[in-house]
């Protein structure tokens, strides 16, 4: 799986583009802002947009979602159902942040755990993983070894779970008994900051790691 990662909006979020290097087929994972940025990209990759996947339903995140599919077309897929709230709630969540205002949207498709995304010919495992908000997901592509987790870990951190409905017990389940199993190998991009491995955040991480 080819991609790039660009950092938008003052929050520095990781908007993803995900290109299946057979077909050229690619995603915009999280959107977060700043839509002009990622449309140029996406012409530097020589890439086919194909669909808008989001995480979660933080403003960060899915900012530039709406303009970004009236005008390219793209359906949006995720996040869990769960984070509807949150998608419901973008007036809200603009204001309170300081952003442009925001109108709410729902996607065309939204994802359950164990869910298989098709991008080209690349399938993306969808995994519930809640905590950082109830229904986050994260896209696991076995093949590459990569996973795209959104909030729920960082480079030597995690998630808040301090928001509505987020719940701390349940974001340490999440990444220990759902993304470590994946394989130490397993590069993961988040939503903010640099990549890493799970095996890196198993050893090392202070909020789950082996020595916390």
């Amino acid at each position: 799986m080819d991609y790039r990662i660009i950092p938008v909006t003052p929050f520095q979020q990781n908007c993803t583009l995900l290109r299946c290097p057979d077909t050229g087929a690619t995603a915009i994972v999280d959107p977060g802002g700043e839509p002009e940025r990622i449309t140029a990209a996406l012409a530097a990759m020589h890439a086919e947009p194909a669909m808008i996947l989001l995480t979660h339903g933080h403003l960060d995140h899915v900012g530039a979602t709406p303009a970004l599919a009236a005008q390219l077309g793209l359906p949006i897929v995720g996040p869990h159902p769960d984070d509807a709230f949150w998608l419901d709630a973008l007036p809200q969540q603009a204001q309170m942040f300081g952003f442009p205002p925001h109108e709410a949207f729902r996607p065309g498709r939204w994802l359950a755990d164990e869910d298989v995304v098709e991008l080209g010919n690349r399938r993306l495992r969808v995994l519930h993983c809640p905590g950082h908000t109830p229904g986050h997901i994260v896209l696991f592509d076995a093949d590459a070894r990569l996973a795209q987790v959104g909030d729920v870990i960082f480079a030597g951190g995690i998630g808040r779970s301090d928001f509505p409905r987020g719940n701390h017990a349940d974001l340490l389940r999440s990444i220990r008994e759902r993304l470590f199993p994946l394989g130490d190998d397993v590069r993961f991009i988040p939503g903010h900051g640099p990549m890493s491995t799970f095996g890196e955040e198993r050893r090392t991480n202070p909020f789950v790691g082996t020595a916390s």
